[in-house]
């Protein structure tokens, strides 16, 4: 179904200097997402996206796998056996800063790139805000990272961890479309407590592949999947195995409808499909808090026109975060960067 235009009131004279409205807090439970425009300033902006080319120009090809971003998903977010290309690379990267391209940045036949690299990247990750400090500072350090420790804790948060950042580039003409998915999928916890921190960089629009979101969706549908390492004939890879436990499924006091024990039942996929989706458009320098359940998608940039983001995410540190999870750091879970405000 076609997304509708119309988004929610952004609320934007009612965002305090730190933390969240109760209107806002009461918005975000009711929908799964909340916009706030003009959370960093436009020269915050242009700072960022000045070092993301600067990091586009200056990475190396040499001996880079030419590993490819991939979900996992089909095009309705269903998975499937499709593989990074260079596991290795991405699995290894939950601590460092390392380029995955775009599917379409290469030639069918060839495999040889068809752009400049600078043009043919989907994502930088996994620790922007660990390594590099234009970053660090608007997530987890100085007056930016404690606004949005006051957000995590009215959000409900006790000991929120910050696990991953990634920027991401929609690339002219071939930024490829993101299936609808759930972030807790990816970044699991028992129980799921994902919630993504996405901020434009530049103006992202219906024509160059903003997101859209199925609003109320993180309390209709569980997490029935979790992305996770598995090895085969000895080499490191990644598959999606099913969470069986019903309530390993749903974040803590998320009020949703009881729902069939067990596995996939019949007519949920279908369901998942009917979804109505809301296009999300936003200026640069808004922030756009994400819940880890909400389906949410964006289509493919077909347009002349990029769209760079910068985004992180938190779990909380007191749910269990297992070692089968894809995204592993050195000292484990404890090790993931405290955001209390302090930095």
């Amino acid at each position: 179904m076609a997304p509708s235009r119309i988004s929610p009131d952004p609320l934007p004279s009612e965002t305090p200097l730190l933390g969240l409205t109760p209107k806002q807090v009461a918005s975000f439970q009711r929908d799964g997402y909340l916009i706030i425009p003009s959370y960093l300033p436009r020269e915050t902006c242009q700072t960022l996206l000045s070092k993301t080319h600067q990091l586009l120009r200056e990475f190396p090809l040499e001996d880079h796998p030419m590993t490819r971003f991939t979900t996992g998903t089909d095009s309705t977010g269903k998975p499937t056996e499709k593989k990074h290309v260079g596991d290795e690379y991405f699995l290894t990267s939950g601590d460092k800063v390392r380029f995955f391209f775009e599917e379409d940045a290469f030639e069918p036949g060839t495999g040889e790139l068809t752009k400049p690299k600078e043009k043919a990247i989907n994502k930088i990750g996994h620790n922007l805000h660990g390594l590099v400090p234009e970053f660090g500072a608007v997530s987890h350090m100085g007056e930016v990272g404690r606004r949005n420790a006051a957000i995590a804790r009215d959000l409900g948060y006790q000991d929120p961890r910050l696990l991953q950042s990634m920027v991401i580039c929609k690339q002219p003409e071939i930024g490829g479309a993101v299936p609808p998915h759930q972030d807790s999928t990816f970044l699991y916890t028992d129980r799921p407590s994902a919630v993504g921190f996405w901020i434009a960089l530049e103006d992202a629009t219906a024509e160059n592949g903003c997101l859209s979101f199925a609003p109320g969706s993180h309390r209709r549908v569980p997490i029935r999947d979790r992305f996770v390492r598995r090895e085969v004939d000895g080499s490191a890879g990644t598959t999606f195995e099913s969470v069986h436990d019903e309530a390993g499924r749903w974040p803590r006091d998320c009020e949703h409808p009881d729902s069939p024990k067990g596995g996939r039942q019949g007519g949920e996929e279908e369901e998942e499909e009917q979804e109505e989706y809301v296009l999300g458009e936003v200026e640069a320098g808004s922030l756009v808090l994400i819940h880890g359940n909400i389906l949410h998608k964006s289509e493919k940039n077909t347009s002349a026109k990029g769209r760079i983001i910068y985004t992180f995410h938190l779990i909380e540190g007191r749910e269990h975060y297992d070692d089968k999870n894809w995204l592993q750091i050195t000292g484990g879970p404890r090790a993931f960067t405290k955001l209390d405000g302090k930095s």
